[in-house]
This record gives C-alpha cells, sequence and structure tokens, in this order.
C-alpha cells in the first residue's frame, strides 16, 4: 500500500521507507548524488540548495563537505528534516556546520540567506505536476545567482504521458526531455540535458542553468 502523504506515516514506516529505499538503496543514492556533483564542481565554498532534502540522504554527505551555513535544505515535511538531522546526521556535526533549512509546501525559498551557486532535486519532480516543476524553477530563480547550476532528476518518457492530476510523494510522473527543456525555458533556466548518470532506478538527469540578467529575473 502507498503511505498517505502525511506526518504520520512517516512516524508509523520510518523516514528511509517514507522517502523510499532500503538501506542499501539509501547508502547507494547518497553517494550518487555526491560524486556527482562532486565532479560537475561542487566545492565546499559554494552555497548549495538541496531542493526536497527529506530526511538528508545527500544531506549527510553534503552538509560535513561543505564550509558553514553553505547548505540549504528545503521540504515540506518538518518531521523528515528532525528524523534527518537527528538520527543520519547527528547534532554534532549540525551544530559545527550550521545548516539552514526552509519548510514550505508551496516552494518558496524566500527565507534563502545565501543565493544559490549549485543545487540538486533528486526524485522530486518525479512525484510532481508540471505546473508545480514550474512553480518550482521558478520560485529558486531569484534565489539563484547568475550561473547558478541546479540538477534535476526525472523519469524520461519518449512522447507524452499521462501522469497523475496532482503532485504526491509517492506518484510517478513522467516526461519528456523536450517538456523538461521547455520548464526551464519559461522560468530563467538555460537547460542542458545529461541523461543516464547510473541511477538504480534509471532516473536520468538534467541541469537547469541560471541565465537571463542574475539575481530576480
Amino acid at each position: 500500500m502507498i503511505p498517505d502523504d502525511t506526518s504520520d506515516a512517516i512516524h508509523s514506516i520510518g523516514h528511509r521507507a517514507f522517502i523510499g529505499g532500503n538501506d542499501r538503496f539509501w547508502s547507494d543514492i547518497s553517494k550518487l548524488q555526491f560524486d556527482f556533483l562532486v565532479a560537475q564542481g561542487l566545492r565546499p565554498n559554494h552555497a548549495f540548495v538541496d531542493v526536497a532534502c527529506g530526511a538528508l540522504r545527500a544531506g549527510v554527505q553534503l552538509i560535513p563537505y561543505l564550509n558553514v551555513g553553505k547548505y540549504t535544505g528545503l521540504d515540506k515535511h518538518i518531521e523528515l528534516i528532525i528524523y534527518g538531522v537527528a538520527q543520519e546526521l547527528g547534532v554534532t556535526t549540525f551544530s559545527e556546520k550550521r545548516p539552514r533549512f526552509i519548510v514550505d509546501a508551496h516552494f518558496n525559498f524566500d527565507a534563502m540567506i545565501n543565493p544559490a551557486q549549485f543545487g540538486i532535486a533528486q526524485s522530486l519532480f518525479t512525484h510532481l505536476t508540471s505546473s508545480d516543476i514550474v512553480k518550482c524553477l521558478k520560485g529558486l530563480r531569484p534565489k539563484a545567482e547568475l550561473g547558478c547550476r541546479f540538477f534535476a532528476t526525472f523519469f524520461e518518457s519518449e512522447s507524452g504521458f499521462s501522469n497523475p492530476e496532482v503532485s504526491h510523494s509517492h506518484g510517478i510522473f513522467h516526461y519528456t526531455k523536450t517538456e523538461m527543456e521547455g520548464f526551464a525555458e519559461q522560468t530563467g533556466w538555460l537547460p542542458r540535458y545529461i541523461g543516464a548518470w547510473s541511477h538504480p532506478r534509471d532516473q536520468k538527469i538534467i541541469e537547469f542553468i541560471a541565465t537571463n540578467g542574475g539575481l530576480g529575473a
């Protein structure tokens, strides 16, 4: 049974199960994201945003790597963030690295302090309607430096796909390469399709580069 998209489900089945995957899958996806981002040029001094950060599957490696205060995570479930800090990251690392978190279900990035230079949304657009993908990209753009590199994964289809009508943490959505590029172009980003990146569930990845004149575009 697909868990409800509620805080009760997080408590009842656990934060890792809610996000998806057993312990090996959790660790593999954590390492995959970190290795990919570093290979793409992420350095400790970069301001980073982790959209749909969840229980810090990526953050558990990114936060120790980045300089103090350089990591910002956004998620709609505060419970996932609490579990992530307490059971994945650890309070000591949290205190030393001082990551920032935004709890928001509508992709409101106004609370971001450091304009993003790098970012990722891993297995987020796989659960969103096209209108919510546009909302995410449009909301992030004014908080991204010109040239910011934001990566997002998606399930790729060769032609139009009949997606659910409402975004849901456990719904499955597919988009074409052309559709993903279109979302970028209408929200102030330059798309660069990458495709396969060794994801165990064959999610593809695309890069969005902040363009059109800098902050506030």
